[in-house]
């Protein structure tokens, strides 16, 4: 996982409450075992057309398909985002897809530890300045916005400013980069003299006794 402080970048608005897991990432797409190739199935019903002659194809109206926003490392999203299941998957498909931050008002629990041990950060304001940041990407499609991790803020090119709240042991996973994997390696030279010590006690086997 790398750290990740502030971040800077234009961001895809997705003016939607209520957006589970099954959208984010739907269930026919959890067959993989690895972590990454999600990205392209992130959204994937909302991202095409459903009926009609051009059923399959990209729906040129979601914001995720509109070359204005490719790129964006941030999405704006609506309250609750991540509800529904549990999967973890979600929180991949996401960062494999490019996100690297979500501001919303607020966000499932399992969503938000999920997210944010996959390097994630989960922003929540108020609903107020929520809509503001949306209605201001999706007038200008360049609008700028600015995440500080380390100062916790939020800020735009048009003057916005707000700060958000994070739980500390979260925060110092994210400004250096550690997963659950990570923070266990910290201790790699303490486990390896404990193992070694563990195998010299339990498994050394008894010399047998001379005839």
């Amino acid at each position: 996982m790398l750290p990740i402080n502030i971040l800077t970048s234009h961001a895809a608005p997705l003016d939607i409450s209520n957006i589970d897991t099954d959208q984010i990432i739907p269930k026919q797409f959890l067959k993989r075992i690895e972590r990454t190739g999600y990205g392209e199935f992130l959204f994937f019903d909302w991202r095409r057309i459903q009926e009609g002659p051009q059923a399959g194809q990209p729906d040129p109206g979601f914001p995720l398909n509109q070359p204005e926003y490719a790129g964006a490392k941030i999405l704006v999203a609506g309250k609750n985002f991540g509800c529904g299941s549990s999967r973890e998957h979600a929180a991949w498909a996401l960062t494999d897809f490019g996100f690297l931050a979500v501001i919303a008002p607020s966000f499932a629990d399992i969503f938000f530890s999920n997210a944010g041990k996959n390097g994630m950060i989960l922003v929540k304001l108020s609903e107020d300045d929520v809509n503001t940041l949306t209605h201001r990407s999706l007038e200008r499609t360049d609008h700028t916005i600015t995440i500080n991790l380390e100062a916790q803020t939020v800020t735009d090119d048009e003057g916005f400013s707000a700060s958000f709240e994070v739980d500390p042991f979260r925060k110092y996973c994210l400004l250096n980069g550690l997963d659950d994997i990570g923070l266990t390696l910290r201790h790699e030279v303490a486990l390896d003299s404990f193992e070694a010590k563990h195998d010299a006690e339990f498994w050394t086997l008894p010399v047998p006794a001379s005839a």
